[in-house]
């Protein structure tokens, strides 16, 4: 008998949903928007996390960069301001905690090859730069140390110049020109993970000694140092290190830059925090909104219906089995929802997937997933205790007398 009841109880509260579908799908409409906000904020919480590791682990681990920003007074040379080779051999020397150290130097050229004129990043580098940013080789070799100590004419270039100049042909071999002078191309190679053109290594690159950069810009300065720590444990330990180390060795005035990559883990989980926060807020106001939506229209269809409860009542439905069909109603608009939201916040990372950089897996909290579910019912069944309650409680005379 109770087992019938039940049964009676759930088709009349889906019956009472049929008939007022265009208002139970609107108040569905923010339950859905709220469920799906509270998935995707775990899911850009980890994936945010997740990437901005697996980028510092592909520019390299326990890195400590350096450059000048602002040079002393011209009055005397400014030279002496720049990093040097002899400053990269002594920062190697310096510290226990120092594995190895590499210096870049970067600027605007344009590349022939087979009748091809393309603008490029020339790059010169020293020994260890490929090995401290963790750069791939897809194609022949990397700069060696003999490259560097020969000021061999070699180069390697990028995967996407390698495509735009020679297409189908190995570029490994391939003759191209800078400028006055033509390079040997030795190998191709791309970024573990692409920085988007943020660090030297730019879509369009050419790498060459940084013995060779003589010719084109008149001295062997370094434009950014690389120096890798240890250990993660020792980079701050590093960072001081190489602070104090360019203070010594240049002019008070000149000022240098020292960062190291744990400052952009940083700042990214900042902005993974202040989105997350951005979407619970639309998320809490969505279930808010449709919350109250449930409250309403349960009160609506408790007035339009105050007759049918009557009749209910006099033949002997009891108060509880009133109260339960309206907590119902209101279950079944917030669980359906709830379930749709989830669903396409489920979807969306699957969709958005291609088109995100090195094929980056994005992660789905499944307890956000269950805590989405459990929060968006848990709405609709608060707000839909109001007006289960004052259906409950009316009186059959009065009811029955309700036209």
């Amino acid at each position: 008998m109770a087992a019938m009841l039940r049964n009676e109880t759930w088709m009349v509260a889906l019956d009472a949903l049929r008939a007022n579908k265009v208002r139970a799908a609107l108040t569905m409409l923010g339950v859905i928007i709220g469920s799906m906000c509270i998935v995707l904020v775990a899911t850009i919480s980890l994936t945010g996390r997740r990437y901005i590791i697996a980028l510092i682990e592909g520019v390299g681990t326990n890195i400590v960069y350096a450059k000048l920003v602002r040079a002393g007074p011209q009055e005397t040379t400014a030279l002496s301001d720049e990093i040097s080779m002899a400053d990269l051999e002594a920062i190697r020397r310096s510290s226990p905690q120092v594995v190895a150290a590499a210096g870049t130097r970067s600027l605007g050229r344009s590349i022939v090859a087979e009748g091809k004129v393309h603008p490029i990043s020339l790059v010169g580098v020293t020994e260890g730069f490929q090995r401290i940013r963790n750069l791939l080789i897809l194609r022949g070799r990397g700069l060696d140390a003999g490259d560097m100590a020969a000021r061999g004419k070699v180069c390697v270039i990028t995967e996407e110049l390698a495509k735009l100049l020679f297409t189908f042909e190995n570029p490994v071999g391939q003759s191209v020109r800078v400028g006055e002078l033509s390079f040997t191309v030795v190998g191709v190679f791309r970024e573990r993970v692409s920085t988007f053109g943020t660090s030297e290594i730019q879509r369009e690159t050419v790498m060459i000694p940084l013995s060779l950069m003589k010719y084109y810009t008149g001295s062997e300065f370094i434009g950014v140092l690389y120096v890798q720590a240890t250990s993660p444990d020792d980079v701050p330990v590093v960072t001081r290190q190489l602070e104090r180390f360019l203070a010594e060795r240049h002019r008070a005035e000149a000022v240098y830059r020292v960062e190291n990559l744990a400052a952009l883990l940083e700042t990214a989980q900042k902005i993974a925090l202040a989105l997350s926060v951005v979407l619970l807020v639309i998320g809490f106001i969505a279930l808010l909104i449709s919350g109250i939506g449930i409250m309403n229209i349960m009160l609506v269809t408790v007035t339009q219906r105050t007759r049918e409860i009557g009749i209910r009542k006099a033949i002997g439905a009891p108060r509880r089995e009133i109260l339960w069909q309206f907590l119902l109603e209101a279950f079944i608009i917030s669980g359906t929802g709830a379930v749709v939201g989830i669903l396409i916040a489920v979807a969306i990372p699957v969709i958005v997937r291609p088109l995100l950089p090195g094929g980056l897996r994005v992660p789905v909290s499944w307890a956000s997933v269950l805590l989405a579910f459990f929060v968006t019912c848990l709405t609709g069944i608060l707000f839909g205790y109001l007006p289960a309650n004052r259906a409950a409680k009316l009186a059959p005379t009065e009811s029955l007398r309700y036209e």
